[in-house]
């Protein structure tokens, strides 16, 4: 039995719940959108989070697997335990769990592309690759510095606009588009979709503020190896301050004062800041990384409020 449960929390290691806020929050803002927007649609809106979560726990298997064989994770690595590295659970078996992952993503994508056609298929395989390539294939993007970008554009942009299209295109068009049907992407959803992107993005820069050193050795071309601390760490308050002038965007331009409910979280913001600007440990950024993604969730939950609330009053 208690093979069994070390076993269990092994897989729960390698899977990393704690990012999952990553996955779900865009698919929450997304969704805030829509209701607001009166294109609500509620099986896509789940469709498209059990995607977006199966797409983060696949990419956390693939980067804990090539991350070992690659030698970026060795044990003076400060972050939490890697499955891999560690021992705890075969290579060949994170990998396998890797591919199955991204599978079951796909065969549920099957629906969204009914929903969504072309676009949504072009944007799902862009996923999976995006996923699968950030640490693994011969030219990992996640080694050269590209991860920040992966970021943003996958768990913010894609995962907000492509969370409000399944619904959009449910409720205004017919299934299996060839394109982009007209009013399924509007402006809104683009900008709404930047505070996802700069907080999922801010995890990410923390994890390489902490990392610099060990993925200098390892040959690991972060920004934050690149270019500095200096850098990642004004890096991290743009970021930050994009996603609270957004809902201030949204207040100014008639979407109502309740779309400003996001600077409820500002002094959680301040705190962690002045953690990510003075402190490079894994013991002082290992829990400044789970209250950034508290923060992703927190900010994306009252922003989605916000967006809604023209429905709901």
């Amino acid at each position: 039995m208690s093979t069994e449960v070390s076993r269990t929390k092994a897989w729960l290691m390698a899977a990393r719940p704690q990012t999952l806020p990553a996955g779900a929050s865009p698919v929450v803002v997304g969704t805030g959108l829509a209701v607001g927007s009166g294109v609500f649609s509620p099986l896509p809106a789940l469709a498209a989070l059990v995607g977006a979560l199966l797409l983060q726990v696949g990419t956390n298997f693939a980067n804990d697997y090539y991350d070992a064989v690659r030698g970026a994770d060795t044990d003076d690595r400060e972050g939490f335990t890697r499955v891999t590295q560690s021992g705890l659970i075969a290579p060949h078996e994170v990998k396998r769990a890797m591919y199955l992952t991204f599978l079951t993503a796909i065969l549920l994508g099957t629906y969204l592309v009914y929903v969504g056609g072309v676009p949504i298929l072009v944007v799902g395989l862009a996923s999976v690759a995006a996923g699968i390539a950030y640490t693994g294939g011969p030219y990992p993007y996640g080694y050269r510095g590209l991860g920040d970008v992966f970021v943003f554009v996958f768990f913010g942009l894609v995962a907000v606009t492509g969370t409000y299209y399944v619904q959009a295109v449910d409720v205004l068009a017919d299934p299996l588009a060839l394109w982009v049907p007209a009013g399924t992407v509007p402006l809104a959803a683009v900008v709404a979709s930047l505070p996802a992107a700069g907080l999922s993005t801010c995890i990410l820069v923390v994890n390489n503020i902490r990392d610099r050193e060990t993925d200098a050795a390892a040959g690991k071309r972060t920004l934050a190896v690149t270019f500095g601390y200096a850098f990642s760490r004004v890096e991290f308050l743009a970021l930050l301050g994009m996603a609270y002038v957004v809902p201030v965007v949204f207040a100014a331009t008639g979407d109502g004062l309740l779309t400003l409910l996001p600077l409820l979280t500002l002094p959680l913001a301040v705190s962690l800041s002045r953690t990510v600007l003075t402190e490079t440990s894994g013991a002082a950024l290992n829990p400044a990384l789970e209250t950034t993604g508290k923060l992703l969730a927190a900010h994306s939950g009252l922003f989605a409020v916000g967006l809604a609330a023209p429905a709901l009053l």
